[in-house]
């Protein structure tokens, strides 16, 4: 199966020049966020599979532009085709007082046990898609890029194919690493476009 997962900025590739032959052979589309709703609407409008997508923290719009066909994950876990695909958007609190899909460490993990019934009743999961990375794996030093710990922990109890997130863009500099592993999850950037198969 093959899965394109986008974050963050908008391909030129597929928007602004823009060819339904580019999607072929593609079996699903997810977000990682900070995508403009339209633009995700364009793909779905061209797109014969799902489009799934969570949170990024810049997705405040959202609320009242959801994009039109696609399908949110955020706090589910989606299965298509057999593949369990748990989705945790949002990232670190650093406007403290509360923004909506920012969260502390506490509060993203109360987030994963409100899931507990459904990570068990999936058992498990295949692919983690977050907009945030995981602590000390592709992630920055400045608190808003800082990754969340729980995002290992789950890797380590529930061993799933991909963690696939956004938020460090390729523009950071040294930052950016596309793709790395830990334990035996491959853990992808999606910044932009990328194509991961499993």
């Amino acid at each position: 199966m093959k899965i394109l997962v986008l974050a963050d900025e908008e391909s030129k590739y597929l928007w602004d020049y823009f060819d339904k032959r580019k999607l072929e052979g593609i079996d699903l589309i997810i977000s990682c966020g900070d995508l403009a709703p339209q633009y995700l609407s364009f793909l779905a409008t061209f797109a014969h599979v799902p489009i799934l997508y969570v949170h990024g923290n810049h997705d405040v719009c959202y609320e009242e532009t959801p994009p039109d066909g696609c399908i949110c994950i955020d706090g589910d876990i989606y299965v298509y085709k057999g593949i369990r695909i748990m989705g945790l958007g949002g990232s670190m609190e650093y406007k403290f007082g509360g923004a909506p899909h920012q969260y502390t460490e506490a509060a993203m993990k109360k987030r994963i046990r409100k899931m507990r019934f459904k990570l068990w009743k999936h058992n498990g999961f295949d692919i983690l898609v977050s907009h945030s990375p995981a602590y000390e794996l592709n992630d920055s030093k400045d608190l808003p890029h800082t990754g969340f710990r729980c995002f290992k922990t789950l890797m380590e109890e529930y061993k799933p194919e991909y963690f696939v997130h956004g938020h460090v863009h390729i523009n950071y500099g040294r930052d950016f690493v596309r793709e790395s592993k830990y334990m035996d999850t491959k853990v992808i950037n999606a910044y932009e476009k990328y194509i991961i198969e499993i």
